[in-house]
């Protein structure tokens, strides 16, 4: 099998992401339960111990909940920044941890990791990029902006997972309190539909000029339960786009990822 990638969850309640090939199975996060992760691969005919690694964006409960309880059932390896690690309460209950920087690129089994630094209010959050077979999928979640470092990443995407978490004007308009507005909105919080669109608009647009365009998938991620829809969410990502002479079509294709329920396994 090629690369494959597939979101087991993805939103505040939690995350955690499927990159597999051949003969290497990789988890992005753990912020979903152990039976629930074994439910999920077991749809695709996977088994949980089975998974060599587990990469961790960054602390925040939504992405680690599950990380104990997975490991114990996996054995696998847990990767993640020594600030990461440092906020994991837990970590030292962890049989093999794996300390990496941002911007630090390793090899697990067959398939080539490569990461990068995102801007989110935690101690040192990271962002990932996976190689194989010619082929790469990357994941930009929990980030207020998207770094050099990340758009970098993103050019080398045929599948993007990009967050778009809010909608601007429904997160100011809604019930959250102002500080958690204030912290969504700001350059360590999380992308909106617009920031998201705008970004992958800019990727389009340099391609375009350098004449280097590619078909891609992009797959919106980490949608909020109380400040977007996923109608919403694609709908601003196209809109703007195709205002741009970007529509999707044959070439690029744009997709919701569930907040609670596993993807189809994309096979790139």
């Amino acid at each position: 099998m090629n690369l494959a990638i597939c979101s087991l969850a993805s939103g505040s309640s939690g995350n955690s992401f499927l990159i597999k090939n051949e003969d290497t199975m990789l988890l992005v996060d753990a912020g979903i339960s152990a039976k629930q992760t074994d439910r999920d691969l077991a749809s695709l005919g996977l088994e949980l111990k089975d998974v060599d690694a587990v990469l961790i964006t960054h602390e925040h409960t939504d992405h680690i909940k599950g990380l104990k309880a997975v490991c114990s059932a996996s054995g696998a390896a847990v990767y993640a920044t020594r600030g990461t690690i440092s906020g994991i309460q837990f970590a030292e209950e962890l049989e093999d941890v794996r300390a990496f920087c941002p911007g630090d690129s390793f090899r697990i089994g067959s398939i080539e990791v490569g990461t990068f630094p995102t801007s989110h209010d935690a101690a040192e959050p990271s962002g990932f990029v996976f190689s194989a077979g010619g082929r790469s999928a990357a994941i930009v979640t929990d980030t207020g902006y998207v770094t050099d470092e990340c758009f970098s990443c993103m050019r080398r995407a045929d599948v993007l997972v990009l967050e778009s978490n809010h909608d601007e004007s429904v997160l100011k308009m809604g019930r959250y309190p102002w500080f958690l507005k204030q912290r969504i909105l700001s350059d360590r919080g999380h992308l909106s539909n617009e920031a998201a669109a705008n970004a992958v608009l800019k990727l389009l647009k340099l391609e375009q000029l350098e004449g280097t365009e590619r078909s891609r998938l992009v797959l919106l991620a980490h949608l909020s339960k109380e400040n977007n829809f996923p109608q919403m969410a694609l709908a601003t990502m196209s809109n703007i786009l195709a205002a741009e002479g970007f529509a999707p079509g044959d070439r690029l294709r744009i997709e919701v990822l569930s907040r609670t329920e596993r993807s189809p396994l994309y096979i790139l």
